[in-house]
């Protein structure tokens, strides 16, 4: 194995890349912990599931804690990388960092990257450690929206009543994504709510937003988790069947709700066709899809924007039984939601090509195991897309 400090290239001048190591800390509710703590946790269960020693560690990546992110994370976690990431966008955060870190593995700037992610937005809620949060700020472009009140529940919910009303989309459409999710959460033993809910439950609800109920919207959790990126020439050494970065990609939209030319449109448009160009596979080549589902919007044209179904057609097509497998553990709606969730994306599509998903577990038509997995971020309020395509040899 080449000693750390140095670099290999294969045949052509870019080192491959792969996922050596995934794991979550606890989830849930988890009142006994900080957010550092989780960060921890999760770390060096990745690092186990890696089967390599942290030494071999030169970069992290890490958003969303402490006044010098990741300077803080890494002191705490007892790392002194040459490579950093502190890139926030939002839910795509992730999938951001991971599209920088692959780049500079395979560019020999880094040998391996841990990205990292711990939250106790839950806890902290139920203690008073802080409260909800109604608006990300009044400065800046934000300051001619503030003053209405205009809520990130509200934008969401004004982009999918803009939906229904072009293309005929249902609320019992928008229900049934959030009925599958608790389906696939059900047989997780890790989600956070797996009690099954019917779409008249979901309609029923208490209203947030029109035409959100309590159940199109994301749960709050507590939770962390963490990925580990390394050189091709690493992975001999590693535990698992590697998982291959083929294609990222990345875009961003707007951030004033003016700005925004088409609210049936997400920035997954773009992120997605760049991901799955770069990797040289098409929407139909995906076994399983890991999408950012803080509302049942957000998975219906996160969808259609990365080329699942027509645009238009994702309320037909969420309620599909031939539907690509979205959302697998449960997603934002039922699993966990501490933040950020973007990281839990790679975590559970990762475990899908491995065959290791804890509950359901996605299957070929031939029985085999997914060969290619897609987990797709999406951050403020549409604001921000970043895609990952993820193979298996």
């Amino acid at each position: 194995m080449t000693a750390i400090g140095t670099t290999s290239r294969s045949s052509r001048g870019r080192r491959r890349v792969a996922v050596a190591g995934v794991a979550l800390s606890d989830c849930g509710r988890v009142d006994g912990a900080t957010p550092y703590a989780l960060h921890a946790q999760a770390a060096r269960r990745a690092l186990a599931d890696s089967g390599l020693d942290r030494s071999l560690v030169d970069g992290l990546a890490s958003a969303g804690l402490g006044t010098l992110a990741p300077v803080e994370v890494a002191e705490y976690l007892g790392l002194r990388p040459t490579w950093v990431d502190s890139t926030s966008v939002g839910g795509a955060t992730w999938e951001v960092m991971a599209a920088h870190a692959a780049d500079a593995i395979a560019e020999g700037r880094a040998n391996a990257v841990l990205l990292v992610y711990g939250s106790t937005a839950r806890a902290d809620i139920k203690a008073g450690r802080r409260t909800s949060n109604l608006s990300f700020g009044a400065r800046g472009p934000l300051q001619f929206e503030v003053p209405y009140g205009h809520t990130l529940v509200a934008k969401y919910a004004m982009a999918a009543r803009r939906h229904m009303h072009r293309y005929g989309t249902t609320l019992e459409q928008l229900a049934e994504v959030a009925v599958r999710a608790r389906a696939n959460a059900a047989l997780n033993p890790e989600a956070m709510f797996r009690k099954p809910v019917t779409v008249d439950e979901v309609l029923s609800g208490p209203m947030i937003a029109d035409p959100f109920t309590t159940l199109h919207c994301c749960i709050r959790s507590d939770g962390g988790c963490a990925v580990l990126l390394v050189a091709e020439e690493y992975v001999p050494d590693t535990r698992k069947t590697p998982v291959w970065i083929l294609g990222t990609g990345e875009h961003v939209s707007h951030t004033t709700m003016s700005e925004w030319e088409d609210f049936t449109v997400s920035p997954a448009a773009v992120s997605g066709r760049l991901a799955l160009e770069r990797a040289g596979v098409t929407p139909a080549d995906i076994d399983v899809a890991e999408i950012y589902d803080a509302f049942t919007y957000m998975t219906l044209v996160t969808l259609e924007d990365l080329g699942f179904c027509p645009k238009g057609e994702g309320g037909a097509y969420v309620t599909d039984k031939s539907a690509v497998p979205v959302n697998t553990d449960g997603g934002g709606l039922s699993a966990c939601h501490p933040g950020m969730r973007g990281l839990f994306l790679l975590v559970e599509a990762v475990r899908q090509l491995r065959g290791e998903a804890p509950g359901l577990q996605v299957r070929r038509p031939d029985g085999g195991l997914p060969r290619l997995a897609l987990a797709s971020g999406t951050g403020g309020w549409f604001c921000s897309s970043a895609t990952v395509v993820l193979g298996r040899d």
